[in-house]
């Protein structure tokens, strides 16, 4: 028995990178995930893939700016499982652009998705970790947010946000609940599909030298998570070596 067997573990940006390597290892390692996204034909697939290797998994389109998807996806993880032990506060986009271009509703999305869908998700579980008397929250950061660079402040800015909350957050939880923080470096994900092709054309760059798997962050959140009862890993930094 792992510490991960049997524990049912809710994961918001599910559909692909860091959150579905997450979800298929911590299935494999016996987790009950509860799978959340906007795309659903992606979310049935992976339901469908961990199923077939023997594993348990629900799903449900989950929008983070909507704050009844957070308490649907915690809902439905109750419902089908009988509790729900970790939210994995995965879901981010990274809309980069210097300041310069005044993309305010680039801004604007990325403090709903990035902070204020984090915030929904502890709406939604904690007063359930509260009931059950257990809960962890696993909230996914970024290493943008430890060194600020040029194109990156505001998505740093919603990063940063979410780690003051989250040690907030700690403080408050008592003895019962826990609360870790991952900040993963240059990953091999779909990141930058969203930046303008200038923006995007430099990441991709990066990424294609030095970008490690999603494999790698979804290992940290597993080590946090099967933890003995009591030991709270706090913050957890995944990046590669050639990383500056």
């Amino acid at each position: 028995m792992s510490g991960i067997e049997g524990k049912v573990v809710a994961i918001t940006g599910a559909s692909s990178g860091i959150g579905e390597a997450t979800a298929l290892l911590l299935a494999e390692r016996g987790a009950k995930v509860v799978l959340g996204a906007r795309r659903t034909e992606r979310l049935e697939a992976l339901a469908a893939r961990i199923e077939k290797a023997g594993g348990e998994a629900a799903w449900a389109r989950t929008d983070v700016k909507r704050r009844e998807d957070l308490a649907g996806l915690v809902g439905l993880a109750r419902d089908r499982f009988g509790k729900i032990d970790v939210l994995i506060s995965n879901a981010g986009i990274g809309l980069i652009s210097p300041l310069d271009d005044l993309r305010v509703e680039d801004w604007e999305e990325m403090i709903d998705v990035n902070f204020k869908g984090v915030l929904y998700g502890i709406a939604a579980a904690l007063p359930v970790f509260r009931e059950q008397g257990f809960g962890h929250f696993v909230n996914i950061l970024s290493t943008s947010g430890l060194r600020i660079v040029p194109l990156q402040s505001v998505y740093a800015g919603t990063k940063n946000a979410v780690r003051a909350v989250s040690e907030g957050l700690r403080q408050e939880a008592g003895d019962s609940l826990r609360v870790t923080v991952v900040s993963p470096g240059i990953i091999k994900t779909d990141f930058a599909e969203q930046m303008s092709p200038e923006v995007k054309a430099q990441i991709d760059d990066t990424m294609n030298k030095i970008a490690i798997s999603p494999d790698a962050v979804a290992r940290a959140v597993a080590f946090a998570i099967e933890q003995p009862d009591g030991v709270d890993v706090g913050d957890i930094v995944v990046r590669p070596t050639a990383q500056a």
